[in-house]
């Protein structure tokens, strides 16, 4: 039995059936923006490893922290331990992040910190003396991962786990941002959210949204004073602002975080995806002072979650490294080269009768179909002009490491147009 059959046979992948999978490709090698297929054919990558590999693979400079880590320890327990890597990744991360953020709980998926983060919103809450404010109120079109509490403030109609329905808390659901970015703000767009906090903001715990960009619940790219007038609202009714930039952190909308765009700080931030570059799982909830000693200041004195590999010192180096080898490049320069390059490249495309939208923001290009895209007979399409583009959906987006090449963009985004001339 050869590997890809194997694989068919015995390991499940993400979001494919065990029936009928959809077909694998083996990799055999990974270098800078590129993936080596085990038929030796070469492929630039297109989504950065699902949005993580910021600066592509085998950096010289995080591989050489990695193995100065390894040869040290790789693993010790959190609880009562601390170690180097963890205290220089958590003072880099309180450098860049937006002013206010004070605390680190370091864990090990987004979804994780998006699990901890509503943990903490609805502790504080309850150790204030105000146990009913429990629930949370999200955009509709959000996706924040796929454990239980994450599911939960997904879209609960359009997003994947509407299976669920009846096994989740019950939240709150806003409209979805309707002004796009670069559009003239629209001030309603902010009031139906304003009817929900009028309504509810007595048993409303915190805001959960994905600043600017909301990703895999539609790719939709939306005006950044949502979120400036969402800070307003939060404060207007005594609820805490959590921002979800696990997609978006670390420049991929052409700032440092998509926070930025508006200069706001939310009370509890959580990143993930490209925090180690791609090398391994973390991530991270940051949340203010205010937030922190409210969490612990009455019983049980303590905030309840501690995962086994929190603070990872392995992934805590590589972190610390790849923020370093990213705030020592000319990442906004590249992201902006990227956003032009994709604009010439996909703007056109608007013109096919199969096409609803084409939208651009820093390092994040969207193709949007007008009906879903044949996902197998598509990537064939792809994988044969060269590239590595993985569609949802009515969806073909592309989120290349910032290191892609002009030449690199123009095979991705020809990849497309061929993509689309075929199978539309």
């Amino acid at each position: 039995m050869d590997n890809i059959q194997f694989d068919r046979e015995h390991i499940w992948h993400p979001y494919t059936s065990a029936i009928e999978p959809l077909p694998c490709y083996e990799v055999t090698a990974a270098n800078g923006a590129e993936i080596t297929l085990a038929n030796g054919k070469k492929l630039v990558e297109g989504m950065s490893s699902w949005w993580a590999c910021i600066h592509g693979y085998n950096n010289k400079r995080i591989n050489e922290a990695a193995k100065a880590q390894l040869d040290t320890f790789s693993h010790v327990m959190f609880g009562g331990l601390t170690h180097k890597p963890a205290i220089d990744l958590t003072s880099r991360l309180l450098d860049m992040v937006p002013i206010g953020l004070s605390r680190v709980f370091l864990c090990d998926s987004g979804s994780v910190s998006v699990e901890v983060a509503i943990k903490m919103a609805i502790q504080y809450w309850a150790v204030q003396g105000q146990p009913q404010k429990a629930k949370l109120v999200a955009p509709r079109n959000g996706y924040h991962g796929d454990t239980f509490a994450a599911m939960s403030v997904c879209d609960p109609i359009n997003g994947m786990h509407s299976l669920f329905k009846k096994s989740l808390i019950q939240h709150h659901f806003a409209p979805a941002p309707q002004t796009a970015f670069g559009k003239t703000w629209n001030p309603d767009d902010i009031a139906p959210l304003r009817d929900i906090f009028e309504q509810h903001h007595e048993e409303v715990a915190a805001l959960i949204l994905e600043p600017v960009v909301q990703g895999a619940g539609g790719m939709r790219i939306y005006h950044p004073e949502y979120v400036r007038a969402c800070r307003q609202l939060c404060d207007e009714f005594n609820i805490l602002l959590i921002c979800d930039e696990i997609a978006t952190g670390f420049g991929r909308t052409g700032e440092l975080f998509a926070c930025n765009h508006v200069d706001v700080t939310p009370d509890i931030l959580c990143l993930g995806k490209a925090l180690t570059g791609g090398y391994l799982s973390m991530a991270a909830t940051l949340c203010t002072e205010q937030v922190a000693l409210g969490v612990c200041e009455g019983e049980p004195g303590v905030f309840m979650h501690g995962p086994t590999f929190m603070g990872n010192p392995l992934a805590a180096a590589i972190a610390k490294t790849s923020i370093d080898v990213l705030l020592e490049s000319n990442w906004r320069a590249n992201v902006n080269r990227i956003e032009q390059q994709l604009k010439i490249g996909l703007t056109h495309l608007q013109d096919h009768a199969a096409v609803a939208d084409v939208r651009v923001l820093g390092a994040i290009g969207v193709v949007e179909m007008k009906t879903d895209v044949n996902v197998t007979r598509l990537q064939s399409v792809f994988i044969a002009n060269g590239a590595w583009i993985r569609p949802f959906a009515k969806l073909i987006y592309l989120m290349p490491p910032y290191i892609t090449s002009d030449k690199q963009l123009a095979i991705l985004c020809n990849a497309i147009e061929k993509g689309i001339h075929t199978c539309f």
